[in-house]
This record gives structure tokens, C-alpha cells and sequence, in this order.
């Protein structure tokens, strides 16, 4: 069960890194919505290293 579990915290890592690749590439990106969304990621990152 545990490797499902970094599987789908991988895929969660993956799908904010893909939505901050988004933010980042706008005309004008949001700095609130790009530093979310890195904590987020450094979040997940951790807990796929804990788990």
C-alpha cells in the first residue's frame, strides 16, 4: 500500500508541477498562485521522501 501511496503523491507532485509550468509561462503570472503552488510541491516532496 505504501508504494500506491508515493505513486499518487507522485502524480500530485507532477500535476503542480504542471500547473505551475502554466502560471509561469502567462503573460502575467500570479506570485501568490506560483508561491502556493511551490510550497504545495515542497510539501509533497517531503512527504514522497517520508513515506
Amino acid at each position: 500500500m505504501a508504494s500506491s501511496h508515493v505513486t499518487a503523491l507522485q502524480s500530485k507532485h507532477a500535476g503542480l508541477e504542471a500547473r505551475l509550468h502554466e502560471e509561469m509561462t502567462r503573460p502575467a503570472p500570479d506570485m501568490a498562485i506560483v508561491q502556493q503552488l511551490k510550497k504545495l510541491k515542497l510539501r509533497v516532496k517531503e512527504e514522497i521522501a517520508a513515506g
